[in-house]
């Protein structure tokens, strides 16, 4: 086991006992049924039709990738498990070395769940010789991408236009499936979450070249650097306004698809909502969820 492998799963097991979870792989027929039903909750859809059926996550380990699960113990006095996050990981081309994450989620009251998940899987992954992980995310879900880029450390590798086509879940209802994609340097050690996350430098003072369907800002840009904004809650706008949501999404779709062409990468999220992309960032060493 290499150093970077034994430091990883020490961080796995700390960011674990931090967010007072257990995280493991699981493989038997209960514990992936758990899984999947989970899964079902937070995409707020039926356990008949889960997003990730249990089938499919039994085929996924039998192929050799994982599915990790954090349980949370005590919260109802009865001393026994709870499930509070789960995320599925698969392997992509042997000469890529890198790993793929089909899905990752947390119950939103678990603080540090989703966090301690990502841990375990970086640590699965690195002791399989993968060397960066891949997964795809709604870019105007602004809290996810704080987490993937800030609090993971990945860069926004790709904008993906409606990847998936119309998705009829409970919480991509009425919207396009446009995504981004993280790419995670897995030998690279996470800042600590204590480090400065938000980049509002200089974006006060540069230019504003967009307005939001807002009316306020929508993209700033000086020289090699871009601030593009999103949505307080694109979730709660989608149920309330859902034409208002799409235009949105149109947006920021243009903002980021012309960017991106001009060689600029998504590498942090502001609390107040503002992507920063620059241009051509320093590359990582080479080489989730399809849904929110």
């Amino acid at each position: 086991m290499t150093s970077v492998t034994m430091d990883a799963e020490a961080l796995a097991t700390a960011t674990a006992r931090a967010a007072g979870v257990a995280v493991r792989t699981v493989h038997d027929v209960a514990g992936v049924q758990a899984v999947a039903d989970f899964f079902a909750e937070v995409w707020r859809l039926p356990r008949s039709n889960p997003p990730y059926p249990a089938e499919v996550l039994h085929s996924v380990v039998h192929a050799g990738g994982a599915v990790h699960a954090a349980y949370t113990t005590g919260h109802d006095g009865s001393g026994g498990e709870r499930l509070s996050g789960a995320a599925v990981a698969v392997f992509g081309p042997p000469a890529d070395r890198e790993a793929y994450s089909l899905v990752a989620a947390a119950t939103a009251s678990d603080r540090g769940v989703g966090h301690a998940v990502k841990q375990a899987q970086r640590g699965w992954a690195l002791e399989r010789g993968a060397d960066t992980m891949r997964w795809t995310f709604d870019p105007l879900v602004a809290r996810n991408a704080r987490f993937n880029l800030v609090k993971l450390g990945a860069v926004g590798a790709e904008y993906l236009v409606d990847l998936y086509g119309p998705m009829n879940d409970g919480v991509n209802d009425g919207d396009e499936s446009d995504r981004l994609t993280a790419r995670w340097d897995l030998r690279t050690r996470p800042a600590p979450a204590t480090a400065p996350a938000d980049d509002t430098d200089g974006r006060a003072a540069a230019p504003v070249v967009r307005h939001a369907p807002d009316g306020g800002p929508l993209a700033a840009r000086h020289g090699d650097r871009l601030w593009c904004r999103v949505p307080g809650d694109i979730v709660a706008l989608r149920a309330a306004d859902p034409a208002l949501a799409l235009r949105w999404r149109h947006a920021v779709r243009e903002v980021f698809t012309e960017a991106y062409a001009e060689g600029f990468r998504a590498t942090a999220m502001s609390r107040d909502g503002w992507y920063r992309l620059i241009r051509n960032p320093t590359p990582t060493t080479p080489g989730e969820d399809p849904r929110p």
